[in-house]
């Protein structure tokens, strides 16, 4: 049995040929595995950060006020700590602010009792950063 040119031709159009070359599928490989590796550093830092604080409870005072208890987690107690504070009204505007200072310790997780400032009622604080100081 041999193969026409006929033949030939209907089978080069049902099969066509791969389009990409070894060079393009090693140079996206390589990329791939860059990228992979970028996203593994980055997870891999950020999972466990040197310093992080929670609000564990806060109290409306008055319109002009809020207070709350701030939760500070250290690794290292000796490192001193900065938060950045925000309280939020109920239409979620930011009606009040404050950086803390939390002093080096003995503690991991050091409480610190806080008092902030608003120029509307407030109704919820949350700690927007923090950080080694």
């Amino acid at each position: 049995m041999t193969i026409t040119a006929a033949d030939r031709e209907r089978i080069r159009r049902r099969y066509p040929p791969k389009r990409l070359s070894p060079a393009i599928v090693a140079v996206l490989g390589v990329v791939v595995i860059a990228l992979i590796g970028y996203v593994v550093w980055v997870a891999s830092h950020r999972a466990n950060p040197p310093v992080t604080g929670r609000i564990d409870t806060f109290a409306v005072v008055s319109d002009n006020e809020m207070r709350a208890t701030l939760a500070v987690d250290r690794p290292d107690p000796q490192v001193a700590a900065k938060c950045f504070l925000i309280v939020q009204a109920v239409s979620y505007d930011r009606v009040g602010e404050r950086w803390v200072e939390v002093p080096p310790g003995t503690e991991q997780v050091t409480k610190v009792d806080v008092s902030l400032r608003t120029f509307k009622r407030g109704t919820a604080i949350s700690v927007d950063s923090c950080g080694p100081a």
